[in-house]
């Protein structure tokens, strides 16, 4: 099973960007999709990208598409998010978490503990 750790969160103006990584234990973690999940305050956890294990084929939420990039680097066991452009609704804990086999956007296994971003106008 895969744990994970997020870190990289701050406090940013919107239009700057900010790259938060994953860093996950585990002897599998590169047999596993990963992806971001975030969730800011009063709302559900959502889906915002994957990465799939075997091609590393990426799948983004519409909101972040063309501003966010999934990455990982299996060697070093982290999935990485970079964020650019940011906007005030970008604002949110952001989360990684194990991907359900044959599924893009449902997680599984455990959470961390997030990273927070604020992204301020």
């Amino acid at each position: 099973q895969v744990q994970p750790v997020e870190s990289g969160g701050g406090l940013v103006q919107a239009g700057g960007s900010l790259r938060l990584s994953c860093k996950a234990s585990g002897r599998t973690f590169s047999s596993y999709t990963m992806g971001w999940f975030r969730q800011a305050p009063g709302k559900a956890r959502e889906f915002v990208a994957t990465i799939t294990w075997s091609s590393g084929t990426a799948y983004y939420a519409d909101s972040v598409k063309g501003r966010f990039t999934i990455s990982r680097d299996n060697a070093k066991n982290t999935v990485y998010l970079q964020m650019n452009s940011l906007r005030p609704e970008d604002t949110a804990v952001y989360y990684c978490a194990t991907i359900q086999a044959g599924t893009v956007d449902r997680p599984f296994g455990s959470w961390g503990q997030g990273t927070q971003v604020t992204v301020f106008s």
